[in-house]
């Protein structure tokens, strides 16, 4: 029994990965950077609305 679940999960004839399009990766993406800075010097952060913010 066992046998036969790994034998299908791993019967595999290919994967294939390709690239993301433009468009595509726009529809992910949301949010504005609204400033320049990118981590805090003192604190090794992220600015908030900056180019590294985890909301954006």
């Amino acid at each position: 029994m066992l046998g036969n679940i790994y034998d299908r999960i791993n019967d595999y004839g290919s994967v294939k990965i390709s690239l993301a399009s433009p468009n595509d990766i726009r529809s992910w993406s949301f949010g504005e950077v609204r400033k320049p800075e990118t981590i805090n010097y003192r604190t090794y952060r992220p600015e908030k609305d900056g180019l590294f913010c985890e909301r954006i």
